[in-house]
């Protein structure tokens, strides 16, 4: 099922960062995200529903979006 916030997302097994792209065009990098959390969201039913409760406020994270989309 599409989320209605997430609309993308990648995970970088080397440096653990999982990079999210929502809906508004906002980009954030989480890092140190372990891949059972990064295949976890992978397959949930729900990505907003799992990202709320895995992972927004329990890693630490920079916003990537492109300038332009600000």
């Amino acid at each position: 099922m599409p989320s209605t916030a997430i609309k993308d997302h990648d995970y970088d097994a080397e440096l653990r960062q999982l990079a999210v792209t929502f809906i508004t065009g906002r980009v954030y990098v989480y890092f140190d995200v372990p891949l059972d959390v990064a295949d976890a969201f992978e397959h949930a039913s729900s990505k907003g529903a799992y990202f709320n409760r895995h992972i927004r406020d329990r890693y630490a994270f920079r916003e990537v979006t492109p300038a332009g989309l600000k």
